[in-house]
């Protein structure tokens, strides 16, 4: 670990770029488990049962990883600005590489148009993170933003069981009410929080309006999406299709912000 960091640092894009690849391995190695028959009716929907599995497990690794930083080094709540750790900054440049592997995954296959905010979502994140491994500054931010792939992993669990078509099922029900009791805390709280340490130190950060920008842009997406997910699982109106993000509307190819 400590042989390799500086390696890192010393080419952060190169090193964003092999772990693209990575999780583009990861891709191509879970396409050979099975997916359900409901799913396989379409290209559409096969396609997203296998980007949404890629990004489980980008959430299972960094959200856990994100909380055992904190855990042992709780200085990164504190300075996230300029506090950071060998495995905070390799956590940082791996995320990176997930975001910018999605974002192809997305463009590349034909998805760009009908997932524009998701796409939004990934070029403020990647520009973020690259700003964070470049500078060797917001890293502890960086990490902290990670707490959010906490609840991304029953995000895009719900969406899976949706695209089985196991809404009726116990476990969706069970999961569907834990996304709303992580979603809370993990994103909207860790925004939030993220929001204010900008403000409150707004005075003296390096590109602070930047940042504030970022955060207000992800502070706007993270609140719509919320009311979208309290629509669609515990007051929803009707049930013409199921888009991306697993809410009810007339777009079947519509996107999260996630």
């Amino acid at each position: 670990m400590e042989a390799l960091v500086p390696v890192l640092k010393s080419h952060p894009g190169a090193s964003v770029l092999v772990f693209t690849l990575m999780f583009r391995v990861i891709h191509r190695l879970l396409q050979r488990l099975p997916v359900p028959k409901v799913v396989r009716q379409d290209d559409f929907s096969t396609w997203k049962w296998k980007n949404l599995s890629v990004s489980v497990v980008h959430s299972l690794l960094t959200g856990t990883w994100a909380l055992t930083c904190v855990a042992v080094w709780p200085e990164m709540l504190s300075n996230i600005y300029s506090y950071h750790t060998p495995l905070s900054y390799l956590l940082v440049c791996i995320s990176t590489g997930y975001f910018v592997q999605d974002a192809g995954d997305i463009i590349l296959t034909g998805h760009a148009k009908a997932s524009w905010e998701f796409l939004v979502h990934h070029v403020v994140v990647i520009s973020c993170f690259l700003y964070s491994l470049y500078t060797e500054l917001y890293v502890a931010g960086a990490v902290t933003a990670l707490f959010v792939e906490v609840n991304s992993v029953t995000l895009h669990l719900r969406l899976l069981m949706k695209l089985a078509g196991a809404q009726s099922s116990s476990m969706y029900h069970i999961n569907k009410v834990v996304n709303i009791l992580t979603y809370i805390p993990f994103r909207i709280g860790t925004q939030a929080y993220l929001t204010w340490y900008i403000i409150h130190n707004y005075a003296w950060l390096t590109n602070g309006l930047f940042f504030l920008i970022s955060m207000i842009v992800m502070d706007i997406m993270i609140l719509v999406y919320f009311y979208r997910l309290l629509r669609a699982d515990f007051f929803p109106r009707s049930k013409k299709s199921v888009g991306y993000n697993g809410t009810y509307n007339n777009n079947s190819k519509k996107f999260p912000c996630d």
